[in-house]
């Protein structure tokens, strides 16, 4: 019988979810700082400056997310995650500190990159050191921290701002990144006590010192099971599997896989209501304060039914939860279109766009990253996830860049629907080709999703 040791177990994945905490805080603080810093540097009326100034974090994160998985692992996964820490620290410093817009825009560009990394490698790391009959849970932390880092940012913008226009335009918007310099801070001295994780060690051949990790988070049994486990997959060579072993055809399956769930998490449509939340309150008749109150309301919706997802995600399994939220949006995204379409307003629009968010809180928010963490092999794991992470802001972009678009040709009812279609074909495709991942170790995962396949292809043969 295993003895785990839980205190240590979520203290390393807490630590590791604390780049989650800082990646929300970032992506959202701009937000409110945005009706400020434009004043400040005169790009108020400049639509051009305004996009890129909201939009060069995007860029960085696309960056952050592709170069993660080689960085990760050649120096490791615990250096890339203190890294990251520096980083979020530098530019929460710098984007408050500079007067001149060139380098606010560079250290915002840095700063997706620090976003680009952690959004990756967080869910990752904690993949590779969680137990499998808690690794749900565990991963799940991550999309809890980042919810509390999104709500965070809401709770400090409003507080700062105040009466006075001249401390808004000068002060009030440093102020909200500058408060991200706590956690970042807090993050890298904690990342300095966690260790490295075992699967790595292990495939770089550091076989004792993997062991000794695995034997203080779950006994001497569970060590050397786990330890079993590696040497019966591709955990134990030192080869680094990178993008030609990766798109090389026994991957091809899992591949598709992780790519299509990371960009479904997008375009299923939810992040367009926290994205352009202001835009599609108002279309439900509500003035700019109701609105913004609104925004408060989906907020703690989304923290309180990521806690559902935590408390589900290893019960009733990432594919059931997958299929509720694909299915549960679908519905809910055509009874939206249709309250817009016959222009109605008022409570019942802020009751149907809350359950949008619920509905996504607690399925495909969290348990996205999950899979992306379980379901590739030990080899090209890293590699993987960056490419299932860079995928997701791909997918982002474009979602953000067109919701504009399709909302003043089709309306917001129509666009609404178009989601509804999205996400009905999110859910045909995971009843086909999505496996349940629950309660298995990565290893036996690995045997599942490419040693089948492998033997698929040699059939063919």
């Amino acid at each position: 019988m295993n003895q785990y040791n839980r205190r240590f177990i979520y203290f390393i994945c807490i630590v590791s979810a604390m780049g989650g905490l800082l990646f929300g805080y970032d992506w959202v603080v701009i937000g409110g700082a945005k009706i400020f810093y434009e004043q400040f540097f005169g790009i108020a009326s400049v639509p051009a400056m305004q996009g890129l100034a909201m939009s060069i974090a995007l860029a960085g994160c696309l960056i952050g997310a592709v170069t993660a998985g080689n960085v990760a692992d050649r120096i490791g996964r615990k250096k890339l995650l203190i890294v990251s820490a520096l980083i979020f620290g530098f530019t929460a410093y710098g984007t408050g500190a500079f007067d001149a817009f060139g380098a606010f825009l560079t250290v915002r560009f840095l700063g997706g990159v620090a976003i680009g990394i952690a959004s990756g490698l967080s869910p990752m790391y904690i993949a590779e050191v969680a137990p499998p009959h808690i690794r749900g849970k565990l991963v799940s932390l991550n999309q809890l921290t980042i919810v509390i880092g999104i709500f965070a940012a809401q709770i400090v913008n409003w507080l700062l701002v105040s009466d006075d226009m001249q401390w808004n335009i000068h002060m009030a918007w440093r102020w909200m990144f500058w408060a991200a310099a706590v956690p970042s801070i807090a993050f890298f001295l904690l990342a300095l006590f966690i260790p490295e994780s075992p699967r790595w060690l292990f495939m770089k051949g550091r076989y004792d010192e993997a062991k000794a990790i695995l034997s203080r988070i779950g006994g001497e049994h569970y060590a050397q099971t786990e330890c079993d486990n590696y040497q019966s997959t591709s955990a134990n060579t030192q080869e680094r599997g990178g993008l030609k072993v990766l798109f090389s055809r026994p991957y091809r399956l899992v591949l598709i896989i992780g790519v299509v769930v990371a960009m479904f998490q997008q375009w299923c449509g939810t992040n367009v209501i926290f994205n352009y939340a202001q835009e599609i309150f108002q279309s439900a008749g509500y003035d700019v304060d109701n609105t913004f109150i609104n925004i408060v309301v989906t907020g703690i919706a989304n923290l309180v039914f990521t806690f559902v997802a935590i408390y589900t995600v290893d019960r009733l399994g990432r594919r059931a939860l997958m299929l509720i939220g694909a299915g549960g949006l679908a519905i809910i995204y055509g009874i939206l279109g249709g309250c817009y379409h016959m222009h109605l307003s008022g409570i019942v629009m802020v009751v149907m766009v809350v359950l949008a968010i619920a509905c996504y809180a607690m399925s495909l928010g969290p348990v996205t990253w999950v899979l992306l963490s379980e379901i590739f092999p030990n080899k090209v794991r890293a590699v993987a996830i960056a490419t299932g992470t860079f995928a997701l802001w791909v997918a982002s972009c474009l979602l953000t860049y067109t919701f504009p678009f399709l909302n003043a040709a089709l309306s917001t009812g129509g666009t609404f629907w178009v989601y509804a279609g999205i996400c009905g074909a999110g859910f045909l495709f995971f009843w086909r080709k999505l496996p349940e991942t629950k309660g298995k170790s990565l290893e036996e995962l690995e045997s599942q999703l490419i040693s089948k396949q492998t033997s698929t292809i040699k059939t063919i043969s």
